[in-house]
């Protein structure tokens, strides 16, 4: 479970902001190195479950293997429908009497397009479960957080 701290500076309806410092699940991280986050702030909205109120310092929690599942889905598919989209481009060229090149650009961005689009209708079926989102797990009594 990943998990930060940070201190809430909106409520907006039944929805949170918490702006939490990118450090103490960035330091296991073993891309740490190759990642510049370390020391940024970020602006997370969350459900504000807790009732909490602007000021107020929350816990916030995601699951590790979510991240691993929404980084696949958002650097990996990309990528592989763009390689896929250039083969089958290339594949469809003769048939088609175009020019191989121009059929794999075509196929690559018909390919990572329709990619696009699964990603988006992807996002707004997570976005109604709230599965892939951050939760908040407790209120920390206005004290600031510990990074």
């Amino acid at each position: 479970m990943i998990k930060e701290q940070g201190i809430i500076q909106e409520i907006r309806r039944r929805k949170a902001i918490v702006r939490i410092q990118q450090t103490s699940a960035c330091a296991h991280c073993s891309s740490k190195d190759s990642c510049d986050v370390s020391n940024r702030e970020m602006l997370v909205e969350i459900s504000n479950d807790l009732q909490a109120k602007e000021g107020d310092c929350v816990e916030i929690s995601m699951p590790e293997g979510t991240v691993l599942k929404l980084s696949f889905l958002v650097y990996i598919i990309p990528v592989m429908a763009l390689i896929i989209g250039a083969f089958t481009g290339a594949a469809l060229a003769q048939p088609l009497h175009i020019d191989s090149a121009l059929a794999s650009v075509l196929g690559s961005g018909l390919f990572m397009g329709v990619s696009f689009v699964a990603l988006k209708r992807f996002n707004k079926k997570a976005e109604s479960s709230g599965k892939y989102y951050p939760r908040m797990i407790r209120i920390l009594n206005n004290a600031h957080p510990i990074n």
